[in-house]
């Protein structure tokens, strides 16, 4: 189907102060229904959840509805969506949870490709436990994660392996399915970081074979908070601390005290969205997978002729290798320092952050240390007239 990107931008109230934003991998913009939304909700009679007047209703209606979108986003049960403050604090819930069934012997596999988020939470909990962590290494000539680095590290005491579905540093999507396929046959969990895959092509946490998939409504033209997706079968087996009187019934018993009822709205409003991107016809999520089929293809248009040139620039490397990625590009420039490249592109206008992105362990490993480089990150409002501005202020910038 055909993108119009013009229209899509004019959703986007944030566009009209003039810069071109390549900088979504941190946090998107926000269209305005989004906006609209959470002011709505916010405006309007709200209270703690029930059936029994307007405000309960409203309340109660408005997480019913952010669980069926985030649900059909990634095809889900809208009876496993947890929400929470941000994907960080869910998943050091979560590794706490689990990790309160571990001991010595048993081992955990984390990655060097993934953001910090999906690594440390398991590393701590695993030494807090006494067991033993395993790293799964990324290929620094390729950008790669290939299965069977996990498999090298897979023992028959490994009880879970974190991975990340797109890196939010380089790119590189890695073969998540076959990640998974081989924690299950050693009889571990899967659990998915799906933070910035989800912002870029349609997702279907199943059939990648996660266990538990997280992803944060902020990197898809959402509110800022987090999500993890299960089976509700799964987390009726995780007992999560929680106060006595809170209720123990899934997903509630994993979302601490009461939910930010606007930034709920303010998501399903999100996914409707993308969905709108997706034209008419159809249910919710048919819409979304025709929707962001259209944003990938647009973004990696714009992402192939961004490699183009950049590759035509002198003393430019790109770290983004990868044989399957997301549009994000992460380059550095021999002799000028990356926070004085982004530094001179926001004085023309452009929005390209530098810094390792708290994806800390693929930024050493690729050798670019805790400086990392700068990022250049496409959405689905980056037209081709962003990529030229930011394209002519790189040139300009190596000229002086």
């Amino acid at each position: 189907m055909s993108y119009d990107v013009d229209a899509v931008r004019s959703a986007f109230p944030a566009l009209r102060a003039g810069a071109a934003h390549f900088d979504g991998p941190g946090g998107s913009q926000v269209p305005s229904p989004v906006a609209e939304a959470v002011a709505a909700t916010l405006t309007s009679p709200i209270a703690n959840r029930g059936r029994l007047t307007p405000a309960e209703r409203n309340a109660d209606d408005v997480v019913l509805a952010a669980r069926a979108a985030v649900a059909d986003l990634v095809r889900g049960d809208p009876r496993g969506v947890v929400f929470g403050r941000s994907m960080t604090q869910l998943t050091y819930d979560v590794s706490r949870t689990l990790a309160a069934g571990w001991g010595p012997g048993d081992e955990v596999v984390v990655t060097r490709l993934d953001h910090d988020a999906n690594v440390r939470p398991w590393v701590q909990a695993a030494e807090a436990r006494g067991a033993t962590v395993r790293w799964a290494d990324l290929d620094p000539a390729t950008g790669e994660l290939e299965p069977g680095a996990v498999a090298a590290v897979l023992g028959e005491r490994t009880r879970l392996v974190a991975v990340t579905g797109a890196s939010n540093l380089i790119g590189t999507r890695p073969d998540v399915a076959a990640i998974t396929a081989l924690a299950h046959r050693a009889g571990a969990l899967a659990y998915v970081d799906g933070v910035h895959l989800t912002a870029h092509a349609p997702v279907d946490a199943a059939a990648l074979g996660a266990d538990l998939y997280a992803c944060s409504p902020y990197k898809f033209l959402g509110p800022h908070l987090g999500c993890v997706i299960a089976d509700p079968a799964l987390l009726e087996t995780l007992h999560p601390d929680k106060l006595l009187p809170s209720t123990d019934a899934v997903p509630e018993r994993f979302e601490l005290g009461t939910l930010p009822y606007e930034l709920l709205a303010g998501t399903t409003a999100a996914v409707d969205f993308l969905a709108g991107l997706g034209g008419a016809d159809g249910d919710r999520r048919a819409r979304l997978v025709r929707g962001l089929t259209a944003v990938e293809e647009h973004e990696d248009r714009l992402r192939v002729r961004l490699e183009e040139a950049l590759a035509r620039l002198p003393g430019v490397t790109l770290w983004s290798r990868a044989r399957h990625r997301t549009p994000t590009l992460l380059l550095t420039v021999d002799g000028r320092p990356a926070a004085e490249l982004s530094r001179g592109l926001a004085e023309r206008g452009v929005n390209a952050p530098a810094g390792s992105f708290y994806a800390i362990e693929p930024a050493r490993r690729l050798g670019l240390g805790d400086a990392g480089g700068l990022r250049i990150g496409l959405a689905p409002y980056t037209s081709d007239e962003d990529v030229a501005r930011l394209l002519a202020g790189l040139t300009e910038l190596l000229a002086a």
